[in-house]
């Protein structure tokens, strides 16, 4: 048999397409047929690159019996959570009530109308203590709705109810520089002083804790916590959890960065591939830099969300087997299949990241990549309105909402795109992207009609969080010129979440990242030449500052005339370098010798 799965945007929902559980989509439909029977829903999360993933897929989900107790007493729901990432979120954040142990594939029970009663992860065909079967699950459940619905009920309605109450934030003044480095102290205190790294297994490459270590401020005010982010990129650079090709894995399950788990995300790479180039080190972000454009680039420029950790060897399904084989071995496999879904805000995070690489590593091509990502997303990722959603597929847009760090990571690319080119118009388009962004979007619109809070975790996961995200690129905004008013709306947000964030720096480090420049005024280089290669052009390139931009003299009348004050009056004197602080310019030159490199 065939379920509605076969036809959706979703390169994970296709796969299971053909189980016998008969499936339906994240939508209104499921909510009505569950309604109708008066059954619970189960709703069954996860992604096309996750092995626990399949490993449950074919267990439990393949199997005739398990799907008959399915079929027969819930409606089933398969989410991909990079489609849906507020319908993960809301449901991770409920079944934090039910299980310490979070993660995918999320297998959640909920009412009718979508609250959850009971919740958990992978459970197994068979009982493995401590986990019981699947199917004993299933029937526990099923019991317990039947026989205790009343309990189980008002458990979902305070599950619910308690997460409205925890979306609420207190705000809190802006962390100055003393609070800032005592954040990337405690952060350094759980540095594994052997292998590299934070923390035991398993041990992630954590890049936006990199990031805020990274920091111009960190570098000054906590140099030994700074030291930590170089010493922790050299010991994965150097480790398994890289590829021979140049690309990270998720993860490594040991302490020492052996036996990753050998999936591949667009996310991870994008943001590392910007730790190697502040950390100084050209050949790790060549190698991130080969991936991303070789490997998850898809046809028409845009990029693919991941790469799996399994692929088919010797008529055999292999976790890993292809990444162990050498490079030049590898010929003759057939690789681990890439999640082609182009997702919206991952993709910005690949736009900055090459963009910005690519203009300080003098890489034409990298930028060029960039730019196609760009027009892509812009001209793919839209509904029939027009507006963002949150990803395509072979070129059709997906039916799922764009999230409010979609759009401002979207934003903050098209933004590093506009100083690696030159061209005002993306920078345009980013402060018109990231305008709706701080305005607000409305999310996922059944949870919102089924009075399902998302979630009110504001941590960041595998990438930025929302706030941070839309901090982060009003921060960039008003760093070019586009006005105080996006200095305020990153302060905004950075407020709302500081007192969590100091406290909790470690699942802070992109808002705390935002908070360092907020503090330390802004270092903007704008160098004006009509040879974007020169001597001038190449010397701005390797100074350290926030913002560094190589524009000729009608370039930078477009950036003016657009509303950028940054580029107000610098195109009229002939090949300059005018170096600013917080708007402040000295008086330009024309010498690269002149021209400070450091701050």
């Amino acid at each position: 048999m065939t379920n509605r799965l076969a036809d959706t945007l979703s390169p994970y929902l296709r796969a299971h397409a053909d189980n016998p559980v008969d499936w339906y989509p994240w939508g209104s439909e499921a909510f009505a047929e569950a309604q109708r029977r008066d059954v619970p829903l189960l709703i069954s999360i996860g992604y096309s690159t996750c092995h626990w993933c399949h490993v449950m897929a074919r267990e439990s989900f393949a199997d005739p019996a398990t799907a008959a107790l399915i079929n027969r007493d819930f409606v089933a729901i398969k989410v991909d959570r990079e489609e849906h990432p507020d319908v993960d979120g809301a449901y991770m954040a409920a079944a934090s009530a039910f299980t310490q142990n979070l993660g995918w594939p999320l297998t959640v029970f909920t009412t009718p109308r979508g609250r959850t009663f009971y919740a958990g992860t992978y459970w197994p065909p068979e009982a493995r203590q401590p986990m019981p079967a699947f199917r004993d699950v299933l029937a526990a459940v099923h019991e317990a709705w039947t026989v205790r619905r009343a309990q189980a009920e008002e458990s979902a309605d305070a599950v619910t109810e308690a997460l409205a109450r925890a979306a609420a934030s207190t705000p809190s003044d802006l962390p100055d520089a003393a609070a800032l480095a005592a954040a990337a102290d405690t952060i350094a205190q759980r540095e594994d002083t052997l292998f590299g790294g934070f923390g035991g297994a398993p041990k992630f490459p954590v890049a936006t804790t990199l990031g805020l270590l990274q920091t111009p401020l960190v570098r000054r005010e906590a140099p030994d916590a700074a030291a930590a982010a170089g010493r922790a990129l050299a010991a994965m650079s150097a480790s398994a959890l890289r590829d021979a090709d140049g690309g990270f894995f998720r993860y490594a399950t040991q302490r020492d960065w052996t036996v990753p788990h050998y999936e591949r995300m667009l996310t991870d790479n994008a943001q590392l591939l910007l730790v190697a180039l502040d950390a100084g080190d050209t050949s790790t972000a060549h190698g991130v830099a080969a991936f991303l454009v070789g490997t998850l680039r898809r046809e028409g420029g845009g990029f693919g969300s991941a790469q799996d950790s399994e692929s088919w060897i010797d008529g055999q399904r292999s976790e890993g087997g292809y990444y162990l084989r050498p490079v030049s071995e590898r010929a003759g496999l057939e690789p681990p299949a890439v999640d082609g879904k182009v997702i919206t805000g991952w993709n910005g995070l690949a736009i900055a990241a090459l963009a910005r690489a690519g203009a300080a590593l003098g890489e034409s091509s990298w930028v060029q990549a960039a730019a196609d990502a760009a027009e892509f997303v812009l001209r793919v990722n839209r509904d029939s309105t027009g507006a963002l959603v949150r990803a395509s597929l072979d070129g059709g847009a997906s039916g799922a909402v764009a999230t409010t760090a979609d759009v401002a990571l979207l934003a903050d690319g098209l933004f590093a795109l506009a100083g690696a080119t030159g061209e005002a118009v993306w920078a345009v388009e980013a402060r018109r992207l990231l305008d709706t962004a701080i305005e607000g979007l409305d999310g996922d619109p059944l949870l919102a009609a089924h009075g399902i809070s998302a979630s009110p975790d504001q941590t960041d996961g595998d990438l930025p969080s929302d706030a941070a995200a839309v901090a982060a690129a009003s921060l960039t905004a008003w760093r070019l010129g586009a006005g105080d008013r996006y200095r305020e709306a990153a302060a905004r947000r950075v407020r709302e979440h500081a007192a969590q964030a100091v406290s909790q720096p470690f699942a802070h480090g992109s808002l705390l990242r935002v908070a360092a420049g907020l503090v330390d005024p802004p270092r903007q280089l704008v160098v004006v030449t009509e040879a974007r290669e020169g001597a001038l052009a190449s010397a701005a390139r390797t100074a350290d500052a926030d913002v560094i931009a190589i524009v000729t003299p009608v370039q930078a009348r477009a950036f003016a005339d657009a509303g950028f004050e940054l580029f107000e009056g610098k195109g009229r004197g002939g090949e300059q370098a005018f170096d600013c602080r917080a708007f402040v310019c000295r008086l330009p030159v024309s010498d690269p010798a002149e021209l400070p490199l450091s701050r």
